[in-house]
């Protein structure tokens, strides 16, 4: 009796263990650069290199135009656009003109891409490359944060888009709208939101994530386009806000300075969010400025210089955020090309541009020439502007491709080139990108 009771229980615990086992989702990519914000995704059962056909397209949905990467959590995409009145605005780079229209938040079914719900308002655009908002949503138990290119901040319900609270950076911090618009990705920590409007005093603020009432502000910079990034270092945790003057540590929980280091970047545009390994701290921005820092101190951090960036040293990034591997920095450089930089000195080892422009074009045709940097177990997924989903092996010796394979169709423009600028989600063992006319989801199996 007791033996077939045990069997029974038994066989009841393996099913339980098969029916988990069938039913887990992998890693979820709820906000910027993935769940821990490290351009790391941790899934494993995927591909190991592309079909002559190409991976296979599962579904498509259609979008208008836009910069922001989607967010993939708890079975739901969401994924922001702009809508203009304009015919055209993917191409319009540089030139700055009001643009009416309406920003929007869409919530897909991850397995399908049927739209869930939607939410929109207006908004007029007076910014330069004006494609759409640029930050990816960040989602966190339940609800979802959104910033818009003109500093419209809303904090919505995951399940139905419902709006709890939101914020206007113009109105509510007397901010200026940066010349490219609002990119730096809010930043859930506890319970509080981090965001980087400026305005006197509020190069970054806290809100209360749930009410959205200020908690703490500090500094007195422009905050340029860097998200507030957050490391842990000698066991205590920093919140990093690289504005356009300096790179700063706060306590994310008082937004007490805890030490400063000036970097000041060439147009205002610091973009990277900084890499840490170990004690060293890797930060840069457009054309001449990146340095490396030393950490130190438990209770008591700092920051010393271990050296600051010539011409044709180091890596200065535009769009995407470095890597850094094995005592070795990965990235793609302002000039176009896809750089190996040792870390600890910068100096560069090897470029290319085959993960980037795809061949050299000449001269500026290059310039900001992007790929997205995604480590998954030993190798790398890059995202290139031309639309390419590649697997290559990033080390020291040379830049060796696996295989590479269409995934969108790069429809913005930039250099006189046509590009694909937004960061792809990875989750349920599928990449979603997106461009100005639609979002995919591609099987990694």
């Amino acid at each position: 009796m007791l033996t077939s009771r045990f069997s029974f229980i038994l066989y009841c615990v393996t099913l339980l263990i098969i029916g988990s086992q069938t039913i887990a989702r992998g890693e979820d990519w709820p906000q910027w650069q993935g769940p821990r914000r490290d351009s790391v995704w941790n899934e494993t059962g995927l591909l190991q290199k592309f079909s002559a056909a190409g991976p296979r397209q599962l579904w498509k949905a259609p979008l208008s135009a836009g910069y922001a990467g989607p967010a993939v959590a708890n079975g739901r995409v969401y994924v922001t656009d702009f809508e203009s009145e304009e015919a055209d605005i993917t191409s319009l780079g540089f030139q700055q003109k009001r643009i009416p229209g309406k920003e929007r938040v869409h919530c897909l079914d991850a397995k399908t891409g049927k739209i869930l719900w939607q939410f929109a308002y207006a908004v007029t655009y007076n910014i330069q490359y004006p494609g759409g908002p640029r930050c990816t949503p960040t989602v966190h138990e339940g609800l979802v944060y959104t910033l818009g290119a003109m500093g419209d901040l809303h904090c919505l319900t995951a399940e139905k888009g419902e709006v709890r609270w939101s914020k206007n950076f113009l109105k509510d911090f007397n901010a200026k709208t940066p010349v490219w618009g609002n990119a730096a990705h809010p930043l859930v920590v506890d319970n509080l939101l981090i965001v980087t409007p400026g305005g006197e005093g509020k190069t970054a603020v806290a809100l209360d994530r749930l009410t959205g009432k200020e908690v703490w502000h500090a500094l007195d910079a422009p905050p340029g386009y860097a998200p507030p990034t957050l490391i842990a270092h000698g066991g205590k945790r920093q919140l990093l806000i690289l504005d356009t003057k300096s790179l700063n540590s706060l306590d994310p929980a008082s937004g007490e300075l805890l030490w400063t280091q000036p970097i000041a970047v060439d147009f205002g545009m610091p973009v990277m969010s900084p890499r840490l390994s170990g004690d060293l701290l890797y930060v840069c921005g457009v054309e001449r400025t990146a340095a490396l820092f030393k950490l130190s101190g438990g209770d008591k951090p700092s920051a010393e210089v271990v050296w600051r960036a010539k011409p044709k040293e180091a890596i200065f990034t535009v769009n995407s955020s470095p890597f850094i591997q094995d005592d070795y920095v990965y990235g793609a450089n302002v000039d176009g090309e896809f750089v190996c930089a040792k870390l600890a000195s910068g100096e560069r080892v090897w470029s290319d541009f085959a993960p980037t422009t795809g061949t050299d074009l000449g001269g500026r045709k290059n310039r900001s020439g992007t790929s997205f940097i995604i480590k998954n177990g030993n190798r790398f997924f890059l995202m290139s502007e031309t639309g390419e989903l590649i697997i290559a092996n990033l080390n020291p010796t040379r830049y060796e491709e696996v295989s590479r394979a269409k995934i969108i169709e790069p429809t913005g423009t930039a250099w006189d080139r046509p590009i694909v600028w937004s960061h792809p989600a990875f989750a349920d063992k599928c990449v979603f990108a997106r461009n100005d006319k639609e979002i995919v989801c591609v099987s990694l199996e």
